[in-house]
């Protein structure tokens, strides 16, 4: 159906649009969490890891975040959008405080900051519901499998820096992704 007056329907300006859509991606913060040391101070400081997965084919997008605050909420999705090149058409999320307000079944409250991101992709933020992990069954079972394959390998190596650290973080979720299932004979990027 076309719009009336006859014209096409532009996108507004400035805001996002996804090349194909994704499907559902769930979301989460590991409860794991893998430290950084200050090379000037020695101090050591335990860095949260930021969760991704389709639910089709479960393929993962894994980083390090230095705390649970918004911003590195916001921004760990921004560039779970761009690993996946483009943006799904609902995003399943963990009940985090800093973008879940209200945890209710029939209400559930979103952050002002993360609807007007959502609303900015073009995308659904559907809170799991509170004590339900088979809302977000893909990514419960991604973070399991990160914290095996991630921070179990990266938690004897010292890294100095958040950019080394997810570099080393990238090179392993690469090797996850790649990897070929026994059961069904396939990777996770395979169509």
């Amino acid at each position: 159906p076309q719009p009336r007056g006859g014209h096409e329907q532009q996108p507004e300006a400035g805001r996002a649009r996804a090349q194909a859509p994704v499907g559902v991606l769930g979301v989460e913060l590991g409860q794991r969490t893998i430290d950084i040391v200050d090379a000037t101070t020695g101090e050591v400081h335990a860095c949260q890891l930021f969760v991704a997965a389709l639910g089709a084919s479960s393929l993962t997008y894994a980083e390090a975040t230095f705390t649970q605050t918004l911003p590195d909420w916001i921004g760990s999705h921004t560039r779970a959008f761009g690993f996946y090149g483009g943006v799904p058409a609902m995003v399943v999320s963990d009940n985090l405080k800093s973008g879940i307000t209200k945890a209710c079944f029939y209400e559930p409250g979103v952050n002002r900051a993360y609807a007007e991101m959502a609303v900015h992709y073009d995308t659904a933020i559907v809170p799991a519901r509170p004590r339900k992990p088979r809302d977000k069954a893909k990514v419960e079972v991604a973070v399991q499998v990160t914290t095996r394959w991630i921070i179990a390998k990266l938690r004897n190596i010292r890294f100095f820096s958040l950019v080394e650290l997810n570099a080393a973080i990238r090179d392993c979720v690469t090797a996850l992704n790649d990897r070929v299932s026994r059961h069904l004979g396939a990777s996770r990027r395979a169509p």
